[in-house]
């Protein structure tokens, strides 16, 4: 049970046309999200499997991507490790702060993996309802960004606190890495064919910076799961994975925000497939300009033989924003099966 547009992009074939696959597919600018939302908190949509599966579909039997992801959110592993995990109007907040003093609260034995067990059966309840040409992918978030986000309460800003304390980066990721494979293992376990690693604060450190530091746990990951676990990383650069392509090549594919230009990630060695990259916010333009604008984007892409843009999955540079309008959406997916039919 699976996408074959996808499972060709996974192995690397050459095809006339991608799949699609949108992060954030399932969120807030879709109607199907904001009915669930007025009888549901964020909290009971992501860890009632039920209600999980029933998100997750939406986008899928609505808009007809190829793939479906595991609706959940990545700071997960941080409630589990009993820092607290709430959802406000102003987005997530957990309950203290990471200082070094406070190591020695963090949990990762089986008690904190038992807390994560909602996301397998909502990953099986997903593979259960999702039609059988349809893929289905996990997720988790990196150990930097998690890092990032246990010692800041996010990600914007300088990053000072977190950039920093290199040595409490080590004791944090020394702890969150036994729980971080054993979540993607669940997923695996529930059916995912391969989860993605998404890591949202990556580009906000040097190229020297996140080759010492963030790089290394990454690779350690995927080389825990040959082929089957993917990378984003948001804002990072060529010079972020200069002279590292033979050290990624463990990883089932990665992924690539509009800072990037797609046909030149197309002549490096990205292993398995190459996800992205049209600027979300531009699907925010009235429909006329949307079209012109996304044609010219795939000018160049359509100009490419298959074999030259093997391994593509075609989607956004980041997620879907809310408010985003669906009507771009769903003529974002005619334009690309009407032109790489």
């Amino acid at each position: 049970m699976s996408n074959l547009l996808f499972q060709n992009a996974l192995l690397h074939k050459a095809q006339p046309l991608p799949p699609i696959w949108m992060m954030r597919q399932a969120g807030r600018y879709h109607a199907h999200y904001q009915a669930l939302r007025k009888k549901h908190s964020f909290m009971e949509l992501c860890k009632v499997p039920e209600l999980a599966a029933e998100v997750a579909l939406g986008p899928v039997m609505d808009f007809d991507f190829d793939v479906s992801i595991l609706f959940s959110d990545l700071l997960f592993p941080l409630e589990a490790m009993g820092m607290g995990l709430t959802y406000e109007d102003t987005g997530p907040e957990l309950g203290f702060s990471l200082t070094p003093d406070r190591i020695k609260d963090l949990k990762n034995g089986p008690e904190a993996l038992e807390i994560l067990m909602f996301q397998k059966t909502a990953m099986e309840l997903t593979r259960a309802r999702l039609p059988k040409n349809k893929s289905l992918i996990g997720f988790v978030g990196g150990p930097w960004t998690l890092y990032v986000y246990a010692v800041e309460g996010g990600h914007s800003g300088s990053l000072t606190a977190s950039k920093s304390q290199p040595e409490l980066y080590r004791a944090f990721r020394d702890c969150l890495m036994p729980l971080l494979e054993k979540n993607i293992q669940l997923q695996l376990d529930g059916g995912a064919e391969t989860v993605m690693i998404f890591d949202t604060a990556a580009g906000e450190v040097s190229p020297g910076y996140y080759q010492s530091h963030v790089l290394p746990d990454l690779i350690a990951l995927a080389k825990k799961f040959p082929g089957k676990v993917g990378y984003y990383s948001k804002g990072t650069q060529p010079a972020h994975f200069a002279g590292k392509w033979n050290e990624l090549q463990s990883f089932s594919g990665m992924g690539f925000d509009h800072r990037w230009s797609l046909p030149e990630l197309f002549r490096l060695p990205v292993p398995g497939f190459v996800q992205g990259c049209f600027d979300q916010a531009l699907l925010f333009l009235e429909p006329k300009e949307f079209e012109k604008e996304f044609r010219r984007y795939l000018e160049p892409i359509v100009r490419l033989a298959p074999e030259e843009r093997k391994g593509w999955v075609c989607g956004l540079g980041h997620g879907v924003l809310p408010k985003t309008p669906e009507a771009n959406v769903r003529k974002f997916i005619q334009i690309v099966r009407e032109v790489f039919q």
